[in-house]
């Protein structure tokens, strides 16, 4: 499961934007939240991956 924020960052001259996906640990089970900032085209390939 993976969220992509509405909020989108702009430094400069990029347009970035904030990613967060639900990533579940093989060890105990549980869900943990993991955050990337990166260009928009890029926010579906990275939330495919495994």
């Amino acid at each position: 499961m993976a969220k992509k924020t509405v909020a989108s960052l702009q430094t400069s001259s990029k347009r970035l934007t904030k990613a967060i996906k639900m990533v579940r640990s093989e060890k105990s089970g549980a869900y943990t939240f993991v955050e990337q900032v990166m260009a928009p085209e890029l926010v579906d390939q990275w939330i495919s991956k495994k």
